[in-house]
């Protein structure tokens, strides 16, 4: 059985570049993209705790939970993308100074 350094490398690493990625991007597709890393990384931690008997079925339990709000999360994001897109024709963030309301 690995240890839970491996695991929790993997998860430094996608936060790190979920970090990069919402902070060097201005394409809102790719800031989503980047606060899936951050979900993930974050639920992977959850998992790998769980799994050493740090917490519990409890770690699980939250990780399926976190799934959910990433999958909920992507679906709201999406529409106010295709939105955004429809009334700029341009998925890059830094053209929503033009909308008014």
């Amino acid at each position: 059985m690995m240890g839970l350094t491996p695991y929790l490398i993997l998860s430094a690493i996608l936060l790190v570049l979920g970090i990069a990625i919402v902070i060097s991007k201005r394409n809102a597709i790719a800031m989503l993209i980047g606060v899936e890393f951050i979900l993930n990384a974050a639920t992977l931690n959850l998992v790998a705790f769980s799994r050493h008997g740090i917490g519990g079925l409890s770690g699980q339990t939250a990780a399926l939970f976190v799934i959910v709000l990433a999958a909920a999360e992507a679906v709201v994001a999406l529409a106010i993308f295709l939105n955004f897109y429809h009334t700029i024709a341009t998925v890059d963030i830094d053209q929503g100074d033009q909308l008014k309301g």
